[in-house]
């Protein structure tokens, strides 16, 4: 007869966790799990790297050569000695230093009011109990079909009518709130605000404006930081609306490219040296929320 195996005895308390063969070092519950990759997901992530940095590190290129090297077949992939000098023909062909000042007023000024007012919407739909509740959400939501161009003709009478035209309170105001930004903060308190936390605050007396300042903004501050991103980069980005709402002696940095490369041959380099211009204050502010917008995800991914 064999002998039968002895059964696993349970770790005593204060043993370090049981490692399993697989290299997989498993906690409670599943947390502390962590997973070594292997090769193929380290090549897979490197290529898709290099497929999203390929367009950037191409705009140095192109912006520091000149247009002569631009059409030679095949192009050159290495940085050239022209970038100072594009940079020069940049400013004097466009006023992009004040087009790079409007555009931060612009964005700043709309990225600011977004984040707070659909922050403020969010909470009121998400956790607020009022009548019409629902339909006022539901109308907010079916505005995001409705073409923006519907809308131009009324807005562009509105703004004449306010002699608003080439001021950049035209641009600003229209864009404070979104239905987008009121759904999406609608959902993220959905799940990450404990309807509890709310009632304990309720019953030490703090009002719904305390709760809001207090409890609402920390809890909902990678949220925040990642409409507060996507916000800033539509802002910025936007050229529809402010081409017809500013002129050529107020423009943002879209309109002030337009300017770029004029002549019986547009300049290439010339144009890529205003884009890497107008690219590096969106860099910025990703380098700054970049960290709130890794600790939403986390935050998202160990939630349970």
């Amino acid at each position: 007869m064999t002998a039968l195996a002895a059964p696993p005895t349970a770790p005593e308390k204060g043993d370090p966790p049981q490692t399993p063969p697989s290299g997989r070092r498993i906690g409670k519950g599943g947390a502390g799990r962590t997973m070594k990759g292997g090769w193929l997901s380290y090549l897979i992530l490197g290529f898709a790297l290099l497929i999203s940095a390929f367009p950037f590190y191409w705009t140095i290129v192109a912006a520091s050569r000149s247009n002569a090297d631009m059409a030679k077949v095949p192009p050159s992939l290495l940085p050239g000695p022209n970038l100072i000098k594009n940079f020069e023909q940049v400013l004097e062909e466009a006023d992009i230093g004040k087009a790079l000042l409007n555009s931060l007023i612009v964005s700043g000024s709309i990225t600011i009011g977004t984040v707070l007012c659909c922050t403020l919407a969010g909470f009121a739909f998400a956790k607020l109990k009022f009548k019409g509740r629902n339909a006022l959400l539901t109308l907010t939501i079916g505005t995001m079909m409705i073409p923006p161009q519907l809308g131009v003709i009324p807005l562009f009478m509105l703004i004449a009518e306010l002699q608003w035209v080439n001021q950049l309170q035209a641009v600003i105001l229209p864009g404070l709130v979104s239905a987008f930004g009121v759904f999406f903060m609608r959902q993220y308190l959905v799940q990450s605000l404990p309807d509890e936390l709310i009632e304990a605050a309720r019953v030490d007396g703090a009002s719904t404006a305390r709760i809001f300042w207090s409890i609402v903004i920390p809890i909902a501050r990678p949220g925040m930081a990642v409409l507060g991103m996507l916000t800033f980069m539509t802002a910025w980005n936007d050229f529809f609306w402010p081409i017809i709402a500013l002129s050529s002696q107020e423009p943002t940095v879209q309109v002030a490219l337009r300017q770029l490369g004029g002549g019986y041959v547009n300049d290439q380099s010339v144009i890529m040296a205003g884009t890497l211009l107008g690219t590096l204050p969106v860099l910025l502010v990703f380098g700054l929320l970049g960290r709130q917008i890794v600790g939403g995800i986390m935050q998202g991914a160990v939630k349970g």
